[in-house]
């Protein structure tokens, strides 16, 4: 009986201390992940044919007006920087393409840190988790929302079938390490990574990991 109970305590122990690892792994590994992209978050009025069709146009103008910002910039913190300076810009933006296209709807524009699902582009995939964002809200925000990365650029217009750019590629792996980028990398023959993934995405997805104050 008293080996039992020595047994059991030990295999308890043995959990917390995994379930521990694990959680700092995951909490570290998500954390440098986050740290490195700049997303773009936009909420459609509503579902309608009509709204969906604004909201992509009003997310080409933004990422035209973002692209031609940052075009030099080498860090997610100076890309942050430069979109809040020009906040009020990013606005008005998204307003008059709203108005030219015979909508009344208000906008509102917002840099913050919100969470996100997990999310892939082409063959480049984020786990859930909360990540810094230009966040564009149209009118109600009832609609489906549409997100992407806008810094380092990866935005394109078809995340079913699409394919990251072997350039945009590169500069994402510029800003993260060698291991964290594999991990985003769809490589679904390497069981270690794929779990390793699995763990930053149960985690990111209960609200454990947020990004560093820019």
């Amino acid at each position: 009986m008293k080996n039992l109970k020595m047994i059991l305590i030990l295999a308890f122990l043995l959990f917390l201390y995994t379930t521990l690892c694990a959680f700092s792994y995951a909490q570290t590994t998500s954390s440098e992940i986050v740290d490195s992209v700049l997303r773009l978050h936009v909420l459609a009025n509503s579902d309608t044919a009509e709204d969906q069709t604004l909201k992509y146009k009003v997310r080409d103008c933004l990422l035209a007006y973002m692209n031609s910002l940052c075009q030099n910039a080498t860090s997610k913190a100076e890309a942050i920087q430069i979109a809040s300076d020009h906040i009020e810009d990013f606005k008005t933006l998204a307003q008059q393409t709203i108005t030219e296209n015979g909508f009344s709807y208000n906008v509102n524009v917002q840099i913050g840190n919100f969470e996100f699902p997990t999310k892939s582009y082409g063959d480049i995939s984020l786990p859930a988790g909360y990540y810094d964002a230009l966040r564009v809200t149209i009118g109600e925000a009832k609609g489906q929302n549409w997100w992407c990365v806008m810094f380092p650029p990866l935005c394109f217009i078809d995340v079913t079938s699409g394919v990251v750019p072997d350039e945009s590629k590169e500069d994402l792996k510029e800003t993260m390490s060698e291991e964290d980028f594999a991990l985003i990398s769809k490589n679904d023959s390497n069981r270690s990574i794929s779990f390793k993934f699995k763990l930053l995405e149960f985690f990111g997805s209960h609200g454990f990991v947020t990004a560093k104050n820019q």
